[in-house]
């Protein structure tokens, strides 16, 4: 029997209540997709539910401003993800959703990932998906210890699902996967007596399932200091749109300025992390101004236009 087989029945017995597994609909799968990158499923499903009463359909996303999407989206973090699905159903919500993954890549915030996961869930494409799961499923049954976040490694994780999905149905053997990932093969303590792949599994076989997948280097963290300009005119703050620090990017921000440096300062108002970059802000408040780049807006209404949790702790800092 072979591991596609397998892994089918596996699912069909065992697969996870999820809100967005009860239709193939393609557009609750792309939001299912794009909410769950860097972000839990249990933390997802209650965000999943409160986006989809709000925006039911991809027209109703479509037709709905940006702020609305933003403030929907509060909580999620990495807020280019909102801003490309807003981007995206422009187009989808006009011509539909294409049914394969190279059309699907040609739009804003479809990887290779989002964009095979909805073809192939949404409408059987056989095309496997590679997440986080899915590599740590394959790296342990194959054996496989090289650097999977390099293409050229990426490339042999993709052939080896690809095969698989071959057998079964797509959509069935891509999330029986992912959910064996998260379930079973887990990063630690692993239950491998409950798994239906781990007759054939290598790393099971040679005791390596500690071993595998290999870690990732970490990226060493940057120490940056962003001297803000809290720009106030009664009850309304001024932004600019990001052209000067390296995270945040592409939204609006408080003006000011940004270095790079060896250590942390001494005297500082709030201290954050995003990604690798450790940020301590250094507030000084400015009043009315003339700047032609400063945009005005209530400063109630900063959660809409951008919902980082950084801009808001420069705000309560400062009483």
């Amino acid at each position: 029997m072979h591991e596609a087989q397998n892994l089918r029945d596996w699912y069909l017995e065992n697969q996870r209540p999820l809100p967005w597994r009860l239709n193939r609909d393609p557009y609750g799968i792309w939001i299912s997709e794009m909410m769950l990158q860097q972000t839990t499923v249990a933390a997802v499903v209650p965000f999943y539910e409160r986006f989809m009463r709000k925006f039911p359909t991809v027209q109703s996303l479509q037709k709905s401003p940006l702020s609305n999407v933003l403030e929907m989206w509060a909580g999620l973090g990495y807020y280019s993800r909102a801003r490309n699905i807003h981007k995206s159903a422009q187009v989808l919500g006009a011509s539909g959703f294409p049914k394969s993954h190279l059309e699907l890549m040609e739009l804003p915030g479809f990887g290779p990932y989002t964009a095979r996961a909805v073809s192939s869930l949404a409408f059987g494409e056989k095309v496997g998906v590679v997440d986080g799961n899915v590599i740590r499923v394959l790296s342990r049954y194959y054996g496989l210890a090289g650097p999977w976040w390099t293409t050229a490694e990426r490339n042999l994780y993709q052939q080896k699902i690809d095969a698989w999905v071959q057998k079964e149905d797509p959509s069935l053997i891509n999330q029986a996967v992912m959910d064996l990932g998260a379930t079973i093969c887990t990063p630690q303590r692993p239950a491998c007596l409950l798994c239906p792949l781990q007759k054939n599994c290598i790393a099971r076989q040679t005791q390596k399932i500690s071993d595998l997948p290999v870690k990732k280097p970490k990226k060493d963290s940057e120490v940056w200091v962003w001297d803000v300009d809290l720009h106030l005119r009664g009850k309304k703050i001024g932004l600019i749109e990001n052209d000067y620090l390296p995270f945040l990017k592409g939204q609006m921000i408080f003006p000011g300025k940004a270095l790079k440096q060896k250590k942390k300062p001494k005297k500082y108002d709030v201290k954050h992390g995003i990604t690798h970059h450790d940020i301590y802000v250094r507030v000084s408040k400015i009043g009315v101004t003339a700047a032609k780049k400063v945009k005005w807006i209530e400063i109630n209404q900063l959660q809409k236009i951008n919902p980082s949790s950084l801009l808001r702790k420069i705000i309560e800092s400062q009483g």
